[in-house]
């Protein structure tokens, strides 16, 4: 097995606002390097770091909105998430779970801060990725996965150095509760200070690490601080990380979908003949309804 080296360390971008609810740092697709088609399967990452939100008697949030043609997956670290779809489903995200929705051929969604979390106020901090479908699934049926913490898998490191976190594929093992339609890695490392971990991807797999807390060193080299997204090349497989602090790590490694992507705001298909459709499909009521 080879190293799989870093290819580039990004600093968090200017924050931003999507809706009243949300503060984040664009990472995919904000510069060349991070582009859609150079990060598939994983097609947007937007990071609200930790924003301490005041009490508010009116959850803030994003309005209804629809989408077509992939999954968004809403990791939590810190506060409460609450969401409804036009098909009926609906739930809370709790501190250290996640919502993985398919949207595929089409939902009207919205998602705001927990009424009692907005009634309190206090440490948000989130990541909701984008995840492409393949052609052939792009219109297949909506559904959720609603993942508690302790559904995840969970494999114990060594000497105390800590623990990793399945959502998606396996460590050593370990397989996590999220079904997906392509293979997909996404773990979280949460290492105590001097821990280590190792991990091994397929070389052509697009491999990248976001540190959500503390800081870490990639390899024994590199030193990457709080907030900073790691790219790694298509090149090798293993590499190894090591809390300088104590550190919480997401970690992905996806297959690549090698397929025309063309996206629209919240539409992500093919061509743009699937986007008029789409566009079509929404203004025609196609998405089903869902009160804002």
């Amino acid at each position: 097995m080879r190293t799989k080296n870093i290819e580039k360390i990004v600093k968090p971008q200017a924050p931003h606002f999507v809706g009243d609810g949300f503060r984040v740092h664009n990472f995919i697709p904000s510069i060349p390097q991070l582009s859609m088609q150079r990060m598939s399967p994983f097609i947007m990452l937007d990071y609200n770091s930790k924003y301490n939100f005041p009490p508010s008697a009116i959850p803030k949030g994003v309005g209804v909105h629809p989408h077509r043609g992939f999954e968004t997956v809403t990791i939590a670290y810190k506060g409460k998430v609450a969401h409804h779809d036009s098909a009926g489903g609906g739930g809370i995200i709790g501190e250290g779970d996640v919502q993985w929705m398919t949207a595929a051929s089409g939902v009207l969604h919205k998602e705001y801060h927990e009424e009692e979390f907005s009634k309190t106020g206090g440490i948000f901090q989130m990541v909701q990725l984008w995840v492409n479908l393949p052609a052939k699934d792009k219109m297949s049926a909506p559904k959720y996965q609603a993942i508690t913490n302790d559904e995840m898998g969970r494999y114990e490191l060594p000497e105390n150095a800590g623990f990793i976190e399945v959502i998606a594929g396996n460590y050593k093992g370990v397989q996590g509760p999220a079904s997906t339609f392509t293979p997909v890695y996404m773990l979280n490392a949460k290492l105590n200070k001097g821990g280590t971990a190792n991990f091994s991807f397929p070389e052509n797999y697009n491999t990248a690490l976001l540190i959500i807390e503390g800081s870490v060193t990639v390899n024994g080299t590199e030193s990457i601080p709080t907030d900073h997204f790691v790219l790694f090349e298509n090149e090798g497989e293993e590499f190894n990380i090591e809390a300088t602090e104590n550190a919480i790590v997401l970690v992905l490694s996806g297959e690549p979908i090698n397929e025309p992507i063309f996206p629209h705001g919240p539409f992500v298909m093919n061509t743009y003949d699937e986007i008029i459709q789409a566009i079509e499909d929404y203004n025609n009521g196609k998405f089903g309804y869902l009160e804002n």
